[in-house]
């Protein structure tokens, strides 16, 4: 019998899907010719698609509303079998090879043990997609951290992947535990991350993240911790958590502000906007924004809850 799917974790999830959307849209033309419309702030031209990063998500999302908890072995069939039904989402190179090898009937394991000289992918696809886990245990950090971590190695075998999952969830759960108060300091909430995070290069990187002082532009802050140019997990997370608490309460204003680090846009946007929707919802997102991303399944419908209001009660298996 489904799990009651927290309404948080349907707001971060659609929060998400519009960051990825959002981002991934400014990959065409050329980021050096965009400057202009950005500094404008105005928005691409409908329609806006997701990637592999909103696919991903909404897989791990209704595992969750079917099972309640991370098991591991369906979770990673259900990821071969939604890429092998839709491979055009823009996967990274090696998920092509890991989820087709999978979807074959490999152990996943050994599929994801064995990548990159049997060190696994420290890429940045764990951290994309998890937002919503996070939001979905809100109320047990420990428990965030812990289900975040085994989601990450259904595909990310490397210690890196894990941490920048780790990390997200973290994030978005305590987005989620702000709601009905003031939006933490950047400082303090980026700190309670990194102290829960295993030792590792994205720890580190979310430590430098909350140390960099008031007024950072975010084109410094990509240069020191990395905007998703070499896409990976400590290049790509501790950036995009900058960004999100630094907007914690306005998703619109989080996404441009991602936006300006370019890099990876899609899922720098993404990771942010799953964490700021975890605590804000849509509410404030122009209808035209809304019009314009690709639609997500009718089951991950939501109304959305404004900040200020405590999010709803809820169980999990």
């Amino acid at each position: 019998m489904p799990v009651p799917t927290p309404t948080p974790a349907l707001d971060s999830l659609q929060g998400l899907a519009l960051g990825d959307a959002f981002g991934d849209r400014w990959f065409h033309p050329r980021v050096d010719e965009a400057s202009a419309e950005y500094v404008a702030r105005i928005p691409r031209r409908a329609p806006w698609g997701w990637t592999d990063d909103t696919a991903m998500a909404l897989v791990l999302v209704d595992h969750l509303r079917r099972h309640g908890r991370v098991d591991q072995d369906g979770l990673a069939r259900e990821f071969a079998a939604a890429y092998t039904a839709d491979p055009a989402r823009k996967y990274g190179p090696s998920m092509h090879q890991v989820l087709r090898r999978i979807h074959r009937g490999e152990d996943w394991r050994a599929v994801t043990s064995g990548m990159f000289g049997g060190q696994g992918s420290h890429g940045n696809g764990a951290a994309m997609r998890v937002a919503p886990l996070g939001a979905w245990f809100a109320d047990d950090l420990d428990r965030a951290a812990e289900q975040a971590a085994l989601s990450a190695a259904a595909t990310h075998f490397h210690p890196e992947a894990a941490a920048g999952a780790v990390a997200v969830a973290l994030a978005a759960a305590l987005a989620v535990r702000s709601r009905g108060g003031a939006a933490p300091e950047r400082a303090a909430f980026l700190t309670a991350v990194a102290e829960r995070l295993p030792e590792s290069d994205v720890r580190s990187g979310v430590r430098i993240a909350a140390g960099l002082p008031a007024g950072t532009s975010v084109r410094h802050a990509a240069v020191v911790l990395g905007s998703g140019y070499l896409v990976s997990a400590p290049d790509t997370v501790p950036f995009a958590l900058w960004c999100a608490a630094g907007a914690l309460d306005s998703l619109p204003e989080a996404l441009w502000v991602t936006l300006g680090g370019w890099g990876d846009m899609d899922t720098t946007c993404a990771i942010a906007g799953g964490v700021v929707a975890a605590r804000t919802g849509l509410a404030q997102v122009e209808p035209g924004w809304l019009a314009a991303c690709e639609p997500l399944p009718t089951w991950t419908a939501t109304p959305s809850t404004p900040t200020g209001t405590p999010p709803a009660a809820r169980t999990t298996a």
